[in-house]
């Protein structure tokens, strides 16, 4: 493969971490705006705020649905449950793809709107993945294996998840190039990539699969996106760069909060901090 592969460390990661400085207000911090949960899966709604949160980010704007904003400010209650402006977005984790599988019927969401007017860097996960490349925005996506594949079907490329396991180096290329995104393909060895960039991350715990540890990896990816948004706009590889170091963070909280042992995806975000000031340090 012509593309070089960067192994990501936590020198690499410390890099992307904006520490404030005594100018910054909440404002300047980033906002960000949130769009994720559904009566279906209300957790994802509460996973990625906290996330977001802990990770340290001036403020979230979450933008309510299916009575979500209770459950969201009970866990985090310096969420802002108003639209406003934002410096980056994070759409989809935990909504159903196939209710909003085409841009008519995400229109009827009706903050979807917003999303479009404020053109603001991306991150779309989960029911939100169908419009990688359809965004006029940065955009990163985050699929695993299945989802990555049935995407990339719906966009004429035939693959399967298990060819995606199999060779996750090519196909992560082959989606950021043909989808115009870059790309955070999750795994026990997560790839990022976009038209000319690859980073491996280190092998996380195996005590990571399991349901909701994407929700909260959105959670922190959204928050570095929002606080790094100005050096987004001067830096084409920043996306992919601020991917792959909240992937590093996620799998640092995940091994400080296993022990060796299992886990939840709750459990893992009290060690974001730990996590930080390891990688700060």
């Amino acid at each position: 493969m012509a593309t070089v592969v960067k192994k990501w460390t936590s020198k690499d990661a410390k890099k992307c971490i904006i520490v404030p400085s005594d100018l910054d207000n909440k404002y300047s911090r980033g906002v960000l705006g949130v769009i994720t949960g559904s009566a279906q899966y209300p957790g994802a709604a509460v996973l990625t705020t906290s996330a977001a949160a802990a990770t340290g980010v001036g403020m979230i704007r979450f933008y309510p649905s299916s009575g979500l904003d209770h459950l969201v400010l009970h866990s985090t209650p310096s969420v802002v449950v108003f639209p406003g402006n934002v410096s980056a977005w994070i759409v989809g984790s935990g909504i159903d793809a196939r209710k909003y599988s085409s841009l008519t019927t995400w229109l009827r969401y009706r903050h979807f709107k917003s999303l479009k007017i404020q053109g603001v860097p991306t991150v779309l996960d989960a029911g939100a993945l169908s419009f990688a490349g359809k965004l006029d925005q940065p955009t990163v996506i985050t699929p695993h294996s299945r989802e990555l594949a049935r995407l990339l079907n719906s966009r004429g490329v035939s693959v399967t998840s298990e060819a995606i396991e199999g060779n996750p180096k090519k196909w992560v290329l082959t989606a950021a190039k043909s989808l115009g995104v870059t790309v955070l393909l999750k795994g026990s060895r997560t790839y990022v990539a976009n038209d000319s960039v690859l980073i491996e991350l280190p092998v996380s715990t195996p005590w990571l699969a399991t349901a909701g540890t994407g929700d909260v990896l959105t959670g922190i990816l959204g928050s570095l996106v929002a606080t790094n948004f100005i050096e987004i706009l001067n830096n084409k590889n920043r996306l992919a760069e601020l991917a792959a170091s909240a992937a590093f963070i996620h799998s640092t909280a995940a091994r400080l909060a296993s022990g060796g042992s299992p886990i939840s995806a709750e459990e893992i975000i009290p060690h974001i901090h730990e996590s930080l000031r390891l990688i700060l340090k």
